[in-house]
């Protein structure tokens, strides 16, 4: 009875190994051709750290027809992944199998691999007994086309290691189908600044000194780590930045918000080495404010320890004018002068641990928190000349304001992510939440006087105004990716985000003469709101030889309450679901060329500042206001490129653009009751206009010219139109305008470096959603549509020397706006107004940085072998991070 079982048992597997097996050529056995096979493992050191990028190749030994030799043939080869493991598929069960592993530092291992019981599976060792043959499994043996080889150690290559130095730099600049990702580590112009002195030396991404973005005239989401954050790039320090993803055209996969602009996704250092290792850095500024901090890493076994602290201190100073010339019954001409002093510092913190439960699964959980203080004064002189029929009046006055402002921000990261036995199939599952809390207490106090110069004060108004606010932000999502044969895969995941903000902002005055402060009820805003989007999306990779594809759709609904808590006015939006196409096409062609075409269609809601209709009138000829009754904008996007990798690794990439946004939200300068005077006013508003287009050609060059000299250079050329007709019955007219960006890095003898780098912007419209908040006085930018700004360019520069053992330490000096050209100057004009605005901020600043790096990547200080070791181990710790 066994034996009958036995036979059946091998009868049905021979049908299905001959049912899967190709079909038979002449001469050769379908059996001998099966190609069902897999296996997979993982490399690993003495130590049991992985092995990235080892080189794994399957050899068969076959019979050469000419020469009657056997020899060996490549079945197949990959390199592992970072975290050691690899995978091969559509593997012959039959024949003489070698595995051959080999990598930088370690000796060649080889072993044989058979699909037979007990056959060069599990260990990651050959068996005992094993011995050179033709593969067939033995009779009344079960075959299994699945091997795990385990954990595959390499032996150091002692010799090799010796005499040979490997050094490595990741490409500046690289291409995928719908991003542009830019390594910034190596940035020494932005050492011991922020993410907006990182942004300024990113190809494409303008930055003016509001330190508003711009990605093609038009603000972007910004992301950390792919997912939406609270925190404002001046808040993220330039250090803790490994890379920049610019995503000017975002697939399915991406949050659908943004409107007419992309994607900017910041991605933090991160480092999984075993052992431990860490940095800490310190500078200084010309005007005495300081930064410094650090950060530490331990891998050990299964898990992996992150911690990181800085903090930088700023002080800032701009100057500006405002000159306003008011038309009507009676001519007013406005003219301020502004001076603003900023003190302040902020703490950035983060810690992450990482639990390697197998070595498919992850978890992973981190923690960051940032606490911020600044005090912003201000001295502005006012001069109004009021033109009568017969005669000019003159009014004089000057307004102090003294300000002080706190935040704190608090973010939790848990994730998930599982990679299956198949090779990329993998599940991912996160939560980010992050949490903001800000105070405000703010006195401007107005001194009016009876000439311009030493005139004896006639009167004094105070102003005060009080404000606080909170906001939550959380994302859940969750994503699954299932490779099919060849280069295909499909991606699917869901995403909720919930968004709750409160703002409450009370302002009293104090008029000339009076003693007493009365609050304003006009001018009080108590708010609050919540803001739901739920998506859902798919897309499918695919190739097809040189042809590629990505297709996907996504569907977003979204829900929007807010309150007005003070005047109990409830207000609601709910928008339906909405469909989100994209398509991304490649073309590879001969000499490493490529073409690449995108269409994509956005949404951008608006948000919590351009909805609360709350009145921001502390600067009289920058008063500010929400709209409630805005609707979101829609954007269709085509995008088409050309990329070209030259000798030597050179490359260019062109690219044509063209976007058209229904309903933009734009800013609009109308006419309207100042709630505090009583008088007509000119205020600041959001409006939606009919709709408006950008289109423009932009280069970004990478250019080797020599081993010690590497330039990038970035252009971008564009016309764009905002259609106000439903506004005000007339639309400004198209301008072209252009923005350029080159940077140079020389590295020089002596272990020196230097990188200059510089920017242009041309006479260009004002830029669309820059979405920011009640911020200072003078910081507004006006309508959108009315208006453009005049041509600045600025140049920066930065020496870097590395010394001490390795190079570890390094010392950087580096200057921006070197010449004091980077302004802002945008003139508005509309009915019965024109308006020149003008401001530097910054210029001529010198930074001097200095940074130590430290670490130890042998692990085998860590294992607990003994009391003596651990307490070695420790003690090399501790003097590394002294």
């Amino acid at each position: 009875m066994k034996k009958f079982l036995l036979l059946s048992l091998l009868v049905v597997l021979s049908a299905q190994i001959f049912a899967q097996a190709p079909a038979a050529k002449k001469g050769n056995s379908a059996m001998a051709n099966a190609n069902v096979g897999h296996i997979y493992g993982k490399i690993v050191d003495s130590s049991g750290k992985p092995v990235a990028e080892a080189s794994v190749l399957l050899m068969k030994t076959t019979l050469d027809t000419v020469s009657k030799k056997k020899k060996e043939v490549l079945v197949k080869g990959i390199t592992t992944k970072s975290n050691g493991e690899f995978s091969m598929e559509d593997l012959p069960v039959f024949g003489s199998l070698t595995l051959k592993i080999s990598a930088v530092g370690f000796k060649v291992h080889q072993q044989p691999v058979s699909f037979a019981p007990g056959g060069g599976g599990g260990s990651g060792a050959p068996p005992a007994n094993a011995k050179p043959g033709n593969g067939m499994p033995p009779m009344g043996a079960m075959p299994s086309f699945d091997k795990d080889l385990g954990d595959i150690k390499m032996e150091q290559d002692i010799t090799q290691l010796q005499g040979v130095t490997v050094t490595s730099s990741k490409p500046m600049m690289k291409l995928d189908i719908d991003k542009k990702v830019f390594n910034v580590e190596k940035n020494i112009v932005s050492a011991g600044g922020t993410a907006l002195d990182v942004m300024r030396n990113v190809p494409s991404v303008q930055v003016d000194i509001d330190g508003n973005v711009k990605l093609r005239n038009a603000a972007p989401q910004i992301y950390i780590d792919g997912r939406p954050t609270t925190l404002t790039l001046d808040q993220i320090p330039a250090d803790a930045i490994e890379s920049v993803e610019v995503i000017t055209n975002p697939s399915a996969k991406y949050d659908a918000s943004g409107g007419n602009a992309g994607i900017l996704n910041i991605v933090l250092k991160k480092n999984k080495k075993t052992g431990y290792n860490g940095n800490i850095m310190a500078g200084v500024d010309k005007r005495g404010a300081v930064n410094g901090g650090g950060n530490f890493n331990l891998r050990q076994g299964k898990f992996n320890l992150s911690a990181a602290v800085m903090a930088n201190q700023m002080k800032n100073r701009t100057n500006g004018t405002t000159r306003r010339l008011n038309e009507g019954d009676t001519i007013t001409n406005i003219a301020q002068d502004n001076y603003n002093k900023t003190n302040g510092a902020f703490v950035f913190g983060r810690l992450g641990a990482d639990y390697f439960m197998t070595n498919r699964t992850t978890l992973s959980l981190s923690a960051m928190k940032v606490h911020g203080e600044f005090k912003p004064g201000e001295t502005i002189d006012v001069r109004t000349d009021s033109l009568f029929n017969n005669s000019k009046i003159s009014s004089y006055s000057q307004r102090l304001s003294n300000s002080q402002r706190t935040f704190n921000a608090n973010g939790l990261q848990a994730g998930f992510k599982h990679n299956f036995k198949k090779e990329g199939e993998e599940l991912t599952a996160d939560a980010n939440f992050f949490s903001g809390k800000n105070d405000g207490n703010a006195m401007y106090t107005t001194n009016y006087y009876d000439a311009p110069a030493n005139g004896a004060i006639t009167g004094t108004q105070y102003q005060k105004v009080l404000s606080d606010g909170t906001n939550s932000f959380l994302t859940i999502q969750t994503d699954y990716v299932r490779p099919f044969k060849g280069n295909s895969k499909i991606e699917t995941g869901l995403r909720a985000q919930l968004r709750n903000t409160t703002s409450n902002n009370n302002t009293y005055m104090q008029y000339a003469g009076a003693s007493d402060f009365i609050k304003i009820p006009a001018a009080a805003s108590n708010y609050k709101n919540s803001d739901n989007v739920y998506a859902a999306y798919v897309s499918v990779t695919s190739s097809i030889k040189d042809f590629g594809y990505k297709l996907g759709l996504r569907a977003e609904s979204s829900n929007y309450n807010g309150e007005l808590t003070n005047l109990n006015q409830k207000f609601n939006n709910k928008y339906p679901i909405s469909l989100f196409p994209s398509v991304f096409l490649s073309q590879k062609l001969k000499k490493n060329q490529e073409l690449q075409m995108s269409y994509t269609r956005r949404i951008n809601r608006p948000n919590f500042f351009q909805l609360i209709p709350y009145t921001d009138y502390t600067d009289s000829l920058n008063i500010t206001q929400g709209n409630p009754n805005l609707v979101p904008e829609f954007t269709n996007s085509i995008e088409a490129s050309y990329s070209k990798t030259f000798k030597g690794n050179n490359n260019i990439l062109a690219s044509v653009y063209y976007k058209h946004t229904d309903n933009l939200i734009t800013r609009y300068l109308q006419t309207s009751t100042n709630p505090v005077t009583g008088q007509e006013d000119k205020i600041n508003t959001y409006v939606n206009a009919n709709s408006s287009y950008s289109t423009g050609a932009e280069i970004t060059s990478i250019n080797y010219l020599t081993k010690w000299w590497d330039v990038t250079a970035n252009v971008n050329v564009y016309n764009s139109k905002i259609n106000t007709d439903n506004i005000s019955g007339t639309s400004q007219d198209a301008l072209w305008s252009w923005f350029g960006k080159f940077n140079n890095n020389f590295k020089l003898p002596k272990n020196f470096s230097i990188q200059l780098s510089a920017d242009y912007q041309s006479k260009t419209n004002l830029p669309v959603n820059n979405q920011q908040g009640f911020g200072p006085p003078m910081s507004q930018a006006q309508a959108s549509s009315q208006g453009y700004i005049k041509p600045f360019w600025g140049m920066d520069a930065a020496i870097k020397k590395s010394f001490l053992k390795n190079n570890a330490a390094t010392i950087t000096l580096s200057a921006s706006d070197i010449f004091g050209t980077r302004r802002s100057d945008q003139v508005s004009y509309g009915d019965g107004f024109v308006q020149d605005y003008y401001r530097l901020t910054n210029p001529h600043m010198f930074k001097l940085n200095f940074t130590y790096r430290f670490g130890k990547m042998d692990a085998s200080i860590f294992k607990r072998q003994n009391n003596k070791s651990q307490g070695e181990g420790m003690q090399g710790a501790t003097q590394g991070m002294q």
